[in-house]
């Protein structure tokens, strides 16, 4: 049997050159389960809106775990106590913390298990692969669940400033072409530092740090909630509302074993055993798409005219205001796409809905990115902050929606 060399890089379009650090982040990067990220859409349906958005998860993972790479070393050289047993620890967290994601990433979060969010899923994951890699994933684990006795190894994989963060702003302004979003990861690393046991930014990398939050700012409002892949991902929610009610009908849908085991299965928590989690590892976008190409010819009109919607890009229309939509506005549109389509109250539904959105660029109230300053104070960044107002960042901004088909209103 030939050995294979476990020490190999990958190219990336935006770090060129990634390395793999050790045998263990080998065989993880090489296990099916991690495997299957290359099938799992980094931004979901954005594409409809981006052309260019088809990057995956396997992508991003690989990006988060090289800037990781990067902060170790900065840290280390600052004199943070970073041991090679952290090291590898931050090193697993960081590749496997989306391992979780089910098809298209968030649409479908908690369509497909219900009540279950990916980062659940994701520790599910990295307890089989502990088993499966002997106990080598323990220090990743108490790494991601934040209960390791250094708090600033957790802040660097989930906090408002992580290395999940600074690829996935970068990454997706890349592939989106949206330049607003693009920000200067390598920098913000290199001003990082510990103080008392928590990460911080030394005071030169605070202009970094606003650039960053306003870039998040922007990439919500601009990619991640743009109305038409609000659309689409709502159509996608209700396509699969739609495949459940009919299977429950006695129905007959042509699908994937694993698709239709979470269709027709109630999944919740307490169920998610070590067999669900191998079923789920075998799920991914190609089922879904597969499945919306041969229901757009279903007899059941309601399933038919959502799938060819999302195929063929001819979405729902959408109107976006400051102020929530008004019941008779809404009860308007539902009534004429009753009378056009020849649907009951509840069918129309599928058709016509409204929801919100919520943007908060900057949470104050939680992790907050804390400023070293010259004199070795540590200030809020929203405080500290001359250049942009970030106190307006920190503030939730909501907007109100409704979908409905143009042609039938």
């Amino acid at each position: 049997m030939v050995k294979s060399n476990k020490l190999k890089i990958f190219n990336d379009p935006i770090y060129g050159f990634i390395s793999i650090p050790n045998t263990l982040i080998f065989d993880l990067i090489a296990h099916p389960y991690f495997q299957r990220l290359r099938r799992i859409s980094q931004m979901g349906l954005s594409y409809l809106v981006y052309p260019g958005a088809h990057h995956t998860r396997f992508h991003h993972a690989l990006g988060s775990m090289h800037l990781m790479q990067k902060a170790i070393q900065v840290l280390r050289f600052k004199g943070v106590e970073i041991t090679d047993e952290d090291s590898d620890g931050l090193l697993g967290a960081i590749l496997l913390h989306d391992i979780g994601h089910g098809p298209f990433s968030h649409a479908m979060e908690h369509s497909i298990v219900e009540g279950l969010d990916h980062e659940h899923i994701s520790l599910q994951f990295m307890k089989e692969l502990n088993t499966r890699f002997n106990g080598s994933l323990t220090g990743a684990i108490s790494i991601f669940t934040g209960t390791h006795t250094k708090k600033y190894l957790n802040q660097l994989v989930s906090s408002q400033l992580d290395m999940d963060r600074l690829d996935y702003l970068k990454r997706d302004s890349l592939y989106t072409g949206v330049a607003e979003g693009n920000t200067n990861a390598e920098r913000l690393i290199t001003m990082l530092n510990v103080v008392d046991g928590n990460l911080v930014v030394e005071e030169k990398g605070i202009y970094s740090v606003e650039k960053f939050l306003m870039a998040r700012r922007f990439m919500y409002w601009q990619v991640y909630l743009h109305k038409t892949g609000v659309v689409a991902e709502q159509l996608l929610i209700r396509i699969l509302k739609r495949a459940r009610f009919l299977l429950e009908k006695q129905s007959e849908l042509p699908a994937s074993e694993p698709l239709l085991y979470f269709l027709k299965n109630q999944v919740k928590e307490e169920h998610f055993d070590p067999k669900i989690l191998d079923i789920f590892s075998k799920l991914d976008d190609i089922d879904i798409m597969a499945a919306l190409k041969e229901w757009q010819y279903h007899n059941d009109f309601i399933l038919s005219e959502l799938c060819k919607m999302i195929i063929n890009r001819r979405l729902l229309h959408i109107k976006i205001k400051k102020e929530p939509i008004s019941k008779d506005k809404f009860e308007i549109k539902i009534k004429k796409v009753k009378a056009k389509l020849k649907l009951s109250e509840d069918e129309a539904s599928y058709f016509v809905f409204s929801g919100k959105l919520e943007n908060k660029a900057y949470d104050r109230n939680n992790q907050n990115i804390n400023i070293l300053r010259k004199n070795g104070k540590i200030v809020d960044v929203a405080k500290l902050s001359d250049h942009l107002n970030l106190n307006a960042l920190s503030k939730t901004v909501t907007k109100y929606y409704i979908c409905y088909p143009k042609d039938a209103v």
